[in-house]
């Protein structure tokens, strides 16, 4: 007979709280102004701490725009990966994974942008960044599921394909040529690339 978990106390209950106040804090001042043009002292104001507590969940403003866009990353890499369940042709099935994180990413642009260079030129053994750092894992994943579908890409050949659209797909999004671009812009142009890696 499986045990209960053990009751989370009340100190664990009260860091819970403050972390997604933290987050909510964040996620609307950053999504208003834009992440450059927002200090810790107005997140640490608007989330009703001090600004030595925010620090203790994270060091920088860096750390705390991976905070609320990993929460928006993993919410976009679920939707896309029940879009591409139901999506028998190959391309289109990667492209269903794309979309939604393509959107998430263009909702602020320059959040998202940011956010994909924190992302890779981050520290990767700080724990927001690692977050980030297993989300692309976890898309590649999904990525390479979908390209073993077609029988002539082999388990290695479709993760390294996966690991490629990866980096077609964070280019694109990340470019400054790219910077007024729209969803549908990037989408496109994201296509046009994988479908001239992919078997014709």
């Amino acid at each position: 007979m499986p045990l209960d978990p053990p009751p989370v106390g009340r100190r664990e209950r009260n860091k819970q709280a403050k972390l997604e106040r933290i987050v909510a804090a964040a996620g609307e001042l950053f999504a208003a102004h834009g992440v450059d043009d927002v200090t810790t002292q107005q997140i640490a104001e608007r989330a009703d701490i001090g600004t030595g507590t925010l620090f203790l969940y994270a060091k920088t403003k860096g750390e705390l725009l991976l905070l609320v866009q990993n929460a928006a990353y993993v919410d976009a890499l679920a939707r896309g990966r029940t879009a591409a369940e139901g999506t028998p042709d190959v391309v289109d099935a990667v492209m269903a994974i794309v979309r939604p994180v393509v959107e998430c990413n263009r909702t602020q642009v320059d959040n998202g942008r940011t956010y994909l260079r924190e992302m890779v030129f981050g520290d990767p053994e700080e724990p927001r960044h690692r977050e980030a750092l297993e989300i692309v894992a976890q898309t590649e994943e999904a990525v390479a599921a979908v390209l073993r579908r077609d029988a002539r890409i082999t388990g290695e050949h479709a993760a390294t394909l996966a690991r490629i659209i990866s980096a077609v797909q964070f280019v694109t999004m990340a470019a400054g040529v790219n910077a007024t671009a729209e969803v549908e812009e990037i989408l496109q142009d994201v296509r046009s690339q994988v479908t001239a890696i992919l078997p014709g």
